[in-house]
């Protein structure tokens, strides 16, 4: 029997949990209101709990070492929240989702260090920009064994910015049969490929 990927059941679960019923009083009626989907989760541990609890990343010392309120002077609130704090943002909501591009670079919305190459990204339905493999050096690795759960937290090699996790053995048809799922939020792209192959001379 082959389970539905982890990605649709997580989908599932968040979309049920942000549901919520509007009660009008007796002589009050019925009046809905466009609202925006908020990304912090409407039950508390959730967002934890699809978060990243890595200590040994928190505790790792970066090139980049700004202090949270210098952090907060140069990034958005949601920003914060996701790179510092190492949140995740719904999925199907980032602008990299379903984003393609032929060459260029992602950066990392922190410090603008070089992440990923725009060859490196590959459809994978999961909600988040998917990619196979990361710029040399670029990417660091972490146990995150948070609610009972091990997942391999990936973090900006230079700043320590959270950009979500990786997942080995899902058979997709990459390389390296790896897919980094990143929070959009976490990256920002660039149409040129400069920095990275600077980088590599």
């Amino acid at each position: 029997m082959r389970l539905p990927p982890f990605s649709n059941l997580f989908r599932a679960f968040y979309t049920f949990s942000h549901l919520t019923r509007v009660r009008p009083t007796a002589h009050q009626p019925l009046l809905l209101k466009p609202s925006t989907l908020k990304s912090v989760p409407t039950i508390p541990f959730l967002g934890s709990l699809f978060g990243s609890g890595s200590i040994q990343s928190s505790n790792m010392s970066y090139p980049d070492q700004r202090t949270p309120d210098e952090w907060r002077a140069v990034l958005t609130k949601e920003q914060f929240r996701i790179l510092r704090e190492k949140g995740t943002e719904p999925p199907g909501s980032g602008k990299y989702d379903k984003f393609f591009a032929e060459s260029g670079v992602y950066k990392c919305a922190g410090c603008d260090a070089p992440l990923y190459k725009a060859n490196h990204k590959f459809k994978s339905g999961c909600g988040w920009p998917a990619y196979y493999d990361s710029i040399p050096g670029a990417v660091v690795r972490h146990e995150d064994n948070s609610f009972g759960m091990t997942r391999t937290e990936i973090c900006c090699a230079n700043c320590g910015g959270h950009l979500g996790h990786v997942f080995k053995g899902e058979g997709y048809p990459t390389p390296t049969d790896e897919r980094h799922c990143v929070n959009s939020i976490s990256l920002n792209f660039s149409p040129e490929d400069k920095t990275v192959q600077e980088g590599t001379k």
